[in-house]
């Protein structure tokens, strides 16, 4: 067995970045940029009032002016127009262009408004350039506003379609496909016999790689050596990505090994250090990587999230967010093995990620992953894990 700093080394190694592909503006959220996205204009485009009131020209508040004849009103979303008189003000609209001639916004709250004319308040303090957001303040046209390898969420949405970006370069997605094997196994609409189970696997994997925005296809092949065979050399001429759920360990029955040997997948390594997810193999082929995790629920998920969703990040050329938490009250485990905890994940008053253990009843308890938000990774090489240290967490709910 190798241990887990020793197969993220392999792992990483095995990564190719994607291609890269056009897509339209309503289809590219969760993508990842493949090209840097650049102002076409200043931001903002022109000097913004940012407030509803009057515009005027300092210079007349200087000179002691306190109430202002009323030009004309001037909406967002109107041409810039000049204030033509000293004396005289502009009603503004928030997110209209500052007029001509004019610098300066007093606010309506700070003003009446009598036949035509707005009086300031006494006492009042006017500021030069008050309220107006100056043109270009945020960005200068040809600034790069987005990089690329940025994934696009609800934040880059709007910058996107402020600049107009009707398409955009994108990495390619990996072609995802979840595997399932056993005879034990039936669909969800099905009744059981004694000796089976629902397919649960399958569906926790593929809503969880959902909720990160990829896709993938569901497979159920039978503990049949030919029929393994046969369906997963096509699976893996289809798909880059393949993920087996059960079939890995040493039982008789347990072909994908041997298979994906024989399919030209290179084994990389077979057996972590770890728990839960100990026989865990990972090989690599001429279209992508196969993760064959054990089938036990826990190991399942934990495999998906501490390698799988790493690997498909990074094959977009973005780097997975680290998460740490601290632990939330004593745990003790014994074995030489990284340990991946299940926590119960929340927030103190003081903003610190605490992490509540809860143990369950090992790699099978799926019933204990609807219960907890989240794996701790505890290391290898020590037995006593004391409350308030900080571990790196696997969040699968925050």
């Amino acid at each position: 067995m190798i241990t887990v700093a020793e197969i993220d080394k392999i792992i990483l190694n095995s990564i190719k970045i994607t291609n890269t592909e056009q897509v339209e503006f309503d289809n590219c959220l969760g993508r990842v940029l493949a090209e840097d996205i650049i102002a076409d204009r200043d931001f903002p485009p022109f000097d913004r009032t940012m407030m509803d009131g009057i515009a005027i020209r300092f210079t007349d508040w200087q000179a002691g002016k306190k109430s202002f004849k009323i030009q004309e009103l001037l909406p967002a979303g109107s041409p810039k127009i000049t204030l033509k008189e000293s004396g005289h003000c502009i009603e503004v609209m928030t997110g209209a262009v500052c007029p001509f001639n004019a610098d300066t916004i007093i606010k309506y709250e700070d003003i009446v408004i009598e036949d035509g004319m707005a009086i300031t308040g006494e006492n009042l303090t006017v500021k030069p350039s008050q309220h107006v957001h100056p043109q270009g303040s945020d960005r200068k046209e040809k600034d790069i506003l987005i990089k690329k390898r940025t994934q696009i969420t609800a934040a880059e949405i709007g910058v996107l379609a402020t600049v107009g970006k009707s398409k955009m370069l994108v990495q390619k997605r990996i072609k995802v496909a979840i595997v399932a094997t056993g005879d034990e196994l039936v669909e969800i609409n099905k009744t059981p016999l004694a000796h089976q189970i629902r397919k649960s696997n399958v569906y926790n994997l593929r809503a969880h790689l959902t909720s990160k925005g990829y896709s993938s296809n569901i497979f159920h092949i039978i503990d049949d050596k030919k029929k393994l065979k046969k369906a997963l050399e096509k699976i893996l001429k289809e798909h880059e990505v393949v993920i087996l759920s059960g079939g890995v360990s040493k039982g008789k029955l347990d072909f994908v090994p041997e298979i994906l040997a024989e399919l030209g997948v290179e084994k990389q390594f077979h057996f972590v250090k770890q728990r839960p997810g100990k026989p865990f193999w990972f090989g690599t082929y001429s279209n992508g990587a196969v993760f064959a995790l054990p089938g036990n629920p826990n190991s399942t998920f934990v495999g998906l999230n501490r390698y799988v969703i790493p690997f498909l990040l990074r094959s977009e050329g973005v780097e997975p967010l680290k998460v740490k938490a601290k632990l939330a009250s004593d745990f003790s485990f014994k074995p030489n093995l990284t340990y991946f905890l299940q926590v119960k994940l929340a927030y103190t008053n003081e903003g610190q990620f605490m992490a509540t253990p809860l143990p369950g009843h090992g790699s099978g308890d799926l019933a204990n992953l609807a219960d907890a938000d989240g794996f701790l990774e505890l290391p290898m090489g020590k037995i006593d894990f004391k409350k308030g240290e900080v571990f790196d967490c696997l969040s699968y709910r925050f």
